[in-house]
């Protein structure tokens, strides 16, 4: 399977207060991801994967909820922001087993995780716009991410150990798959991401929805006692 093509030149540039205050959290947060993981990509997927797959889900319920209040449809936006929650917490369970978390990264990613779910809770009860917004520019920053972390693999700094085999199953990738091959499945999820968050902001304020990039196909993981029937 080939990744779908991923325009890396994309970046929404920061219209209003809200735009631009989504944009510097975003870069203080850049910061301090480069400062605590230098150029540990792996290390870095790990807790960032973590943070990432809490927007879609609080979106999502809120949306929900919403919904319920004024007995409306949600035109497709609950799906939508649950199936990236999924998708998010899939690249953790991919790159938990490329990159064994130490015991202080567990802690962290606990830390974060509780952190950043208060904080994006309130911030989308205030604002959705900014909080779609605070998203479409962390997946910006992924994809950034992504493509050091193939330059890392490219040039021999980071090992091109074989694919886990759930990123196998769920990404429906070859069995001599690699690394690489998962980290170009994933950064072309986060530029899907990308784009829907920045449509999902502009569609609040009236804004023209620009397109979105293509994602890789995901296998449905069935649960269990499904699977056993």
């Amino acid at each position: 399977m080939t990744a779908p093509f991923v325009d890396l030149s994309i970046h929404h540039q920061p219209k209003g207060f809200g735009d631009r205050v989504a944009y510097g959290f975003v870069k203080l947060l850049r910061f301090c991801a480069d400062t605590f993981f230098a150029e540990r990509y792996g290390h870095r997927a790990v807790v960032l994967e973590t943070v990432a797959a809490v927007p879609g889900m609080v979106g999502a319920t809120l949306n929900h909820l919403k919904c319920l209040r004024r007995m409306e449809n949600d035109k497709g936006w609950i799906k939508t922001l649950m199936d990236e929650a999924e998708n998010e917490r899939m690249h953790l369970m991919t790159f938990i087993e490329v990159c064994k978390p130490t015991l202080f990264e567990r802690f962290v990613i606990v830390a974060v995780q509780w952190v950043f779910y208060l904080f994006f809770f309130g911030l989308y009860l205030i604002s959705p716009k900014t909080a779609h917004r605070v998203v479409g520019y962390f997946e910006e920053e992924a994809v950034i991410s992504y493509t050091h972390y193939l330059a890392e693999i490219d040039e021999g700094r980071s090992e091109n150990v074989p694919a886990p085999e759930i990123a196998k199953q769920y990404w429906g990738l070859p069995e001599d798959s690699t690394l690489r091959d998962v980290v170009l499945v994933v950064r072309a999820d986060e530029a899907h991401h990308r784009d829907v968050n920045h449509g999902f902001a502009n569609e609040l304020i009236g804004a023209p929805v620009t397109d979105v990039a293509p994602c890789p196909p995901h296998a449905e993981l069935q649960p269990n006692w499904k699977a056993a029937a």
